[in-house]
């Protein structure tokens, strides 16, 4: 039986360099998955470089599995393109949630995540203390794709009641 622990909302903040997939642009969105939930952004047209700055909530259950993002092309008359695609795992992040952060000065870093063949991520990640909530920008390298990169930051919530610390 699953186990509910919070909520994690990511902020799905831009696009960088995606793939053109009409003329001489895209029309992007981003799909986000955790398990059996699907959440997706909205549409921006004509832009290779979107912001979508849309804010996404899942609830997050024991066991933690990763989140998968995907980027497609929207078409109007034909099955929307794939623009790549990418994987984050948060457990790391979740591991951190879970520390007794009680006293615990703004901005400390909880975790450091390296860029490696093992994920996407195109740059360090930093999981901090940010405004007394624990916090991620990440940067993700799309897979199955010429080119591209989307910028997440996570956020954890608490759910009153619930106490996590290890």
């Amino acid at each position: 039986m699953e186990r509910l622990l919070g909520l994690l909302k990511v902020r799905v903040v831009k696009g960088v360099n995606l793939a053109v997939r009409d003329m001489a642009s895209s029309d992007p969105y981003c799909v986000l998955r955790m398990g059996n939930l699907k959440l997706k952004t909205h549409v921006i047209k004509k832009n290779v470089n979107p912001e979508w700055n849309e804010e996404l909530t899942f609830s997050i259950a024991e066991p933690i599995i990763p989140l998968k993002v995907q980027v497609y092309d929207k078409d109007t008359f034909t099955q929307d393109d794939r623009m790549g695609d990418a994987e984050l795992d948060v457990a790391p992040f979740i591991e951190a949630v879970k520390l007794n952060l009680e006293g615990a000065q703004d901005g400390t870093v909880l975790n450091k995540m390296q860029p490696g063949r093992q994920n996407c991520l195109s740059e360090e990640s930093r999981i901090v203390l940010l405004d007394g909530k624990v916090s991620q920008y990440v940067c993700l390298r799309l897979r199955n794709v010429e080119c591209g990169e989307v910028e997440l930051q996570l956020q954890w919530v608490h759910l009153p009641g619930k106490r996590l610390f290890k």
